[in-house]
């Protein structure tokens, strides 16, 4: 005999159309194939577009990327996503040939020393020959290779722990400079345990990061470069956009609502399913949510039945950034840009975090003899910078690049694109808090969070909460 069927069809809702949003859907849709169970998925996009500000576009020949335009691969869950969208022969690695990063000194870009990865470096060579650290500087960061473990074991700031073992000259010159670039926050208050506990992991178990950047820098098969560990990074051979475009195709099944906000979440009796009310007035009942939202937008939707959850939600802070993509002739341009980018330390004060050099980085990004620039401005350090209009962003931005790179004439192309309350700052004790939103969430049996206030930032990481709340769904219902 057959088992009954269900008596009726289980729904789900994905409230956001962002990278953890359509991850949560896709992999919905996976779980229902592979189980045979029948399931309504519905995804709502406040917005107009899938994906957020994120994207490829092809402009005047330029292939600009304006959100990310890679993701690290030791994180293993983009590229498996990418393997099983039937992506994987489209992945492409950063060429070679640029794999190093500059960093503004004085006024002009330096190449930031050979093997000094983020932190730590693991050659002492190219160290004591760089202009980037005073005689004392260097000493100081030898020292390292003597000094004590810390004490406790705790949580502390990114700046109290590099200036602990490294000496504020390398804090100040070096590694602000480089993390600023990734998280856009302030270093006295970004948790290491959060962002990049391997470091701490190193002290714990080699002592000195030295001695541990070079134990691993000998087990590795290509050691070169300089700043982030580029040879881990990968993207598509016409930009991220392919990932967007295959998971947008891959819920053809499911029902996505475009321009449809969620205003109001209800739960039904003991929390065991939950109705949605939209800006047009609508209602819809869900045996599931997953919320893939900004967390202070999440707050908002539980704040009338989960206070206590709605205020350590909203107690996560947010940076505003924009990314200012310019195109130029390399004939406009002094500098030779024989790397993958340009960092600026705080103690600097420019105007500007970072210019990656995009066409220098990935093939075909540029028309020949053209260069593809992105300069990232704002963060938690010059928020009021994001009140410019896009004139005011633009001809700053030129300023910037033609004082420290020589960039001149006028742009090819140009496109700005803002990142409003969009990066959540993961300050010391931020793991403390996502322990306390996870249990009072877990309080909602309806209810699932993903995105990258939580467990990380990256697009790896977003994708990895996006199909780890979808398979808790799942599971329950």
């Amino acid at each position: 005999m057959n088992p009954a069927a269900p008596t009726s069809v289980r729904r789900v809702a994905v409230i956001g159309g962002g990278i953890s949003g359509l991850s949560a859907a896709h992999r919905l849709t996976e779980l229902r194939s592979e189980s045979q169970q029948p399931l309504d998925i519905m995804l709502f996009e406040a917005s107009d577009r899938l994906a957020g500000v994120m994207g490829t576009e092809e402009i005047d020949g330029y292939h600009v990327e304006t959100g990310a335009d890679s993701f690290i691969t030791d994180k293993p869950w983009a590229v498996d996503l990418a393997k099983r969208l039937g992506l994987e022969d489209r992945l492409i690695s950063p060429d070679a040939n640029y794999r190093r990063s500059l960093v503004l000194h004085n006024g002009k870009p330096q190449p930031i020393p050979e093997g000094f990865m983020l932190l730590a470096p693991s050659k002492i060579g190219p160290v004591l020959k760089s202009p980037l650290l005073s005689p004392w500087g260097k000493l100081r960061l030898g020292m390292e290779y003597i000094l004590p473990r810390g004490n406790n074991g705790q949580d502390e700031s990114l700046a109290h722990f590099v200036r602990r073992r490294l000496g504020r000259e390398v804090l100040d010159r070096i590694v602000q400079p480089l993390v600023g670039g990734i998280y856009t926050s302030d270093p006295e208050k970004l948790s290491l345990r959060a962002t990049l506990p391997r470091f701490l992991d190193m002290e714990k178990e080699h002592r000195s990061l030295i001695r541990a950047s070079r134990r691993q820098s000998a087990r590795r098969k290509d050691n070169s470069g300089s700043g982030a560990r580029y040879g881990l990074f990968a993207t598509f051979a016409t930009g991220i956009s392919e990932l967007f475009a295959a998971l947008i195709a891959s819920l053809k099944n499911c029902d996505v609502r475009m321009n449809t906000a969620v205003t109001r979440l209800t739960p039904g009796p003991e929390n065991a399913s939950a109705t949605l009310e939209t800006a047009d007035g609508r209602h819809e009942e869900f045996d599931a949510v997953i919320a893939a939202l900004p967390a202070y937008r999440v707050g908002d939707l539980v704040a009338a039945f989960a206070a206590p959850l709605a205020a350590q939600l909203q107690s996560i802070e947010y940076a505003s950034s924009a990314i200012v993509v310019t195109g130029h002739r390399l004939a406009d341009v002094a500098n030779p840009l024989n790397a993958f980018g340009l960092v600026i330390p705080a103690v600097e004060n420019r105007k500007i975090l970072a210019v990656s050099f995009t066409s220098r980085k990935f093939p075909d990004r540029a028309p020949n003899d053209c260069v593809q620039l992105r300069t990232f401005v704002g963060g938690a350090m010059q928020p009021e910078l994001l009140e410019l209009d896009d004139e005011q962003l633009l001809s700053l931005v030129r300023g910037e690049l033609a004082e420290l790179l020589g960039v001149q004439g006028e742009p090819q192309i140009a496109r700005i694109a803002r990142y409003q309350q969009a990066m959540p700052q993961y300050h010391v004790g931020h793991l403390e808090r996502v322990e306390r939103i996870e249990a009072a969430a877990a309080a909602l049996p309806f209810f699932e969070l993903a995105g990258n206030a939580y467990h990380g930032v990256g697009i790896p990481d977003c994708v990895h909460s996006g199909e780890q709340a979808a398979e808790r769904v799942f599971s329950r219902i």
